[in-house]
C-alpha cells in the first residue's frame, strides 16, 4: 500500500465533501436535528395531562384532594364542571384526557371514616397516556388514602409507630428519575453514528459511478485497497466529530454525564464502525444510484430503530421479533451505550457484544470488500 496514493484519495474525498453542500448539510444538520427531535419529541414522560373536575362536594376536604392531586404536576385542571355529561362531551372532543368526579357526600363519609368512591375516567384512545394517568391517580389516591387514615389514627390517640407494616424502600439505580431522556440520548449516539457513517459511505461511492469518474479512478495506479480505504478515513473523521457534537449536546444541554471512560467508549465506537463502514460499502456495490443508496439506507435504519431497543423495550417483543432484532448491530452497539454512559462499566462487562459486534464487522466488511473489487474488474 502506497502512503502517497492513499493521502491522494483521502484529499481527495475531504475537496469532494467540502464541494457538495448537501453531504455537507448531512453532516453537520442530521446530528443536530435528530438530537434535539429525539431529546424532546421522543419521549415516554408523560406529564401535565388536561383533566376535568366534577366536584360535588365543594368541601375543604374535597378542595384538599385536588391540590394533592394538582402539586404533582402531572395533572392540569383546566376545566371546572357541573355534570359527568359535560365531561364526556370535553374527552369526547379531546380538550381533556380524563375526568375527576368527587361525590357530594365525600366529607360526610370520611368523617364516619367510610371509604367514599371517588371517580377518575381517562381516554384510553393514547394508552401511554392513559397508563400514566391511571398510575398516577392510583398511588395518589392511596397516599392521600394513608394521610386519611393516618389523621384518624392519631385522632384516637393510636400511634402511628405501634402499627405493624412492612417498610418498603424501593432504590432505582443509574437513572433515579426514570427520565426518558437519559435512554435516548446514549441510543441516538449510535443512530447517529450508524446512520452517517452508512449513508455518507454508500453515497460517496455511488457518486463516483454516477459521475463517471470511478473509470478514471481504476485506470490510475491507484489499488482497489488503497481507494476503499482512502475513500472511507475521512467518514470515519466525520463521525467520530458528530459522535462528540452528540455527546456535547448530551453532557451540556440534556444534562447526561458520561459516567464511565470516554477512551474506552470511543474505543469501542471504533469496532461499531467495523460494522457500519461495512453496510455502507455494500449498499454502493449495489445501488446504481444516490437516490437507490438512499432508499437502501432507510430501510435499514428503520427495523434498527424498531427491533434494536432504541425506543421500544426488547423484552416486550415476541421471541422471533427478538431473535430478528439480534441480527442487528445497533442492538449490540446501544447496550455499550448505555452501559458506559448510564452505568459506567467497563469492557469486562461488554466484552460479549464487543465481540459479536466485530465478528459482524469484519465478515461485513469482508463481504462488501470483495464484493466492491470484483465490481472494479
Amino acid at each position: 500500500m502506497n502512503g502517497r496514493r492513499l493521502a491522494a484519495i483521502v484529499k481527495k474525498e475531504f475537496i469532494q465533501i467540502k464541494r457538495d453542500k448537501a453531504s455537507l448539510g448531512i453532516i453537520i444538520m442530521m446530528p443536530l436535528l435528530m438530537m434535539f427531535l429525539f431529546g424532546y419529541a421522543v419521549t415516554t414522560n408523560v406529564d401535565h395531562i388536561s383533566v376535568a373536575v366534577l366536584d360535588q362536594d365543594k368541601s375543604a376536604a374535597s378542595r384538599e384532594l385536588i391540590d394533592n392531586f394538582r402539586e404533582s404536576t402531572y395533572f392540569d385542571f383546566n376545566y371546572y364542571v357541573y355534570s359527568q355529561k359535560e365531561i364526556s362531551n370535553l374527552i369526547d372532543s379531546g380538550r381533556v384526557k380524563g375526568g375527576f368526579v368527587i361525590p357530594a357526600n365525600y366529607s360526610r363519609d370520611l368523617k364516619r371514616s367510610g371509604s367514599p368512591q371517588v371517580q377518575f375516567v381517562v381516554d384510553g384512545s393514547d394508552p401511554t397516556v392513559a397508563r400514566t394517568a391511571m398510575n398516577t391517580a392510583t398511588i395518589l389516591a392511596q397516599r392521600q388514602s394513608m394521610d386519611i387514615r393516618v389523621r384518624h389514627l392519631e385522632q384516637r390517640g393510636v400511634s402511628l409507630d405501634s402499627v405493624p407494616g412492612i417498610d418498603f424502600r424501593p432504590q432505582v439505580w443509574f437513572n433515579p428519575e426514570l427520565d426518558s431522556i437519559k435512554f435516548n440520548i446514549p441510543g441516538l449516539i449510535g443512530l447517529v453514528l450508524q446512520n452517517i457513517t452508512v449513508l455518507l459511505t454508500a453515497f460517496a461511492l455511488v457518486r463516483e459511478r454516477e459521475r463517471g469518474t470511478m473509470e478514471q479512478l481504476i485506470v490510475t495506479p491507484i489499488k482497489p485497497r488503497e481507494l476503499i480505504i482512502g475513500k472511507l478515513i475521512p467518514y470515519v473523521v466525520i463521525a467520530f466529530i458528530d459522535v462528540i457534537i452528540v455527546l456535547s449536546i448530551g453532557v451540556y444541554w440534556f444534562n447526561v454525564p458520561v459516567k464511565g471512560s470516554m477512551l474506552s467508549l470511543m474505543l469501542q465506537s471504533l469496532v461499531f464502525l467495523l460494522v457500519a463502514l461495512g453496510l455502507g460499502i455494500l449498499i454502493s456495490t449495489v445501488a446504481r444510484t444516490q437516490l437507490q443508496a438512499m432508499q437502501m439506507t432507510v430501510l435499514l435504519i428503520l427495523p434498527s430503530v424498531i427491533l434494536s431497543g432504541f425506543i421500544f423495550p426488547r423484552e416486550a417483543m415476541p421471541l422471533p421479533i427478538q431473535l430478528l432484532g439480534n441480527l442487528i448491530p445497533l442492538t449490540y452497539f446501544l447496550e455499550i451505550l448505555r452501559g458506559v454512559i448510564l452505568k459506567g462499566v467497563g469492557l469486562e462487562y461488554l466484552w460479549k457484544d464487543v465481540v459479536i459486534l466485530f465478528v459482524i464487522g469484519t465478515a461485513t466488511l469482508t463481504v462488501a470488500s470483495l464484493r466492491f473489487k470484483k465490481n472494479l474488474d
